[in-house]
């Protein structure tokens, strides 16, 4: 039978990133930190954690990871169950998008936290990587383009969202003006993306143009500086409606290619377990996105 007082520990030099950092976590000094993660790993006969920096978990720890997690949520609402109104704080790890993040998911936050008592530990990720910190037993649910649910996960589609080209109306007369949009102009005028995986310029150019620019590009992983940016004519870039809406009304930003957009689905993937706060959560998320999305 596992000793979970070892597991705690992997899971706690994991969580902090470091050995350091998990035995000031848990109170021990950094060699009793070691020694528990050794015992486990002569228990389980493999190695568990790649002593990188940070460290890393092997395929075995990251299930062994997950496992952990799920056995902490449960017995955190039994605790909380039992003890009727002396409530706990239950933890509640969550892969979400940046944009997402910024838009519909922050105002809920509030109506989570509230109603069930919950510390959230929100790791945020492009849409498309997301779903890799629930694979790897880092998250225990995600907002993810993935729509095929893993072993033990369940999985929700939520809706689309539209995302549209967009620029200020001075850089629009600046590098669009006489020629419009092509593969030479759009490959002049400065693009913004929000980091090296985001991807979904690359639907709406082929719709446009049939092929992709050689864009040059500025990176820029924050949603709200994102939208700053591209305001104040920094450069040009893909927003989704929930961002743009308001902008476009203001007559900070038009759309470049009006009737052309990108539809970008996303799934709730959670663990299929008999989570109080994830069942809540779920159910949250399923009444909002009937107004949400479309």
């Amino acid at each position: 039978m596992l000793d979970y007082k070892l597991v705690q520990a992997l899971a706690v030099v994991l969580e902090e990133k470091g050995f350091e950092k998990g035995a000031r976590e848990l109170h021990l000094t950094q060699s009793a930190v070691s020694q528990r993660i050794k015992q486990l790993e002569e228990y389980c006969g493999q190695i568990l954690l790649a002593r990188t920096s940070p460290p890393q978990p092997t395929e075995a720890g990251r299930k062994l990871l997950k496992h952990y997690l799920q056995v902490r949520q449960l017995e955190q609402e039994l605790t909380e169950t039992l003890q009727g109104n002396n409530q706990e704080w239950m933890p509640l790890s969550l892969g979400i998008n940046a944009d997402s993040l910024a838009t519909w998911f922050g105002d809920l936050i509030p109506q989570v936290v509230q109603a069930e008592g919950i510390l959230l530990d929100i790791r945020v990720e492009d849409q498309d990587q997301t779903h890799r910190l629930l694979k790897n037993g880092e998250v225990m649910g995600c907002i993810s383009t993935q729509k095929n649910a893993m072993q033990g996960c369940r999985v929700t589609r939520l809706g689309a969202m539209q995302y549209r080209l967009f620029a200020s109306s001075e850089f629009h007369k600046k590098w669009f003006g006489e020629q419009g949009l092509s593969l030479k102009t759009c490959a002049k005028a400065p693009f913004i993306l929000f980091n090296r995986e985001d991807q979904v310029h690359h639907q709406l150019f082929y719709q446009l143009l049939g092929e992709l620019p050689q864009l040059a590009t500025h990176y820029l992983p924050s949603s709200e500086k994102f939208v700053d940016f591209i305001a104040e004519g920094v450069g040009y870039g893909m927003l989704p409606d929930q961002q743009s809406h308001s902008l476009v009304h203001q007559g900070k930003i038009i759309d470049l290619a009006p009737g052309a957009s990108v539809p970008v689905s996303l799934y709730w993937h959670c663990w299929n377990i008999q989570s109080l706060a994830l069942e809540h959560l779920s159910q949250i998320l399923m009444e909002t996105s009937k107004s949400v999305f479309t």
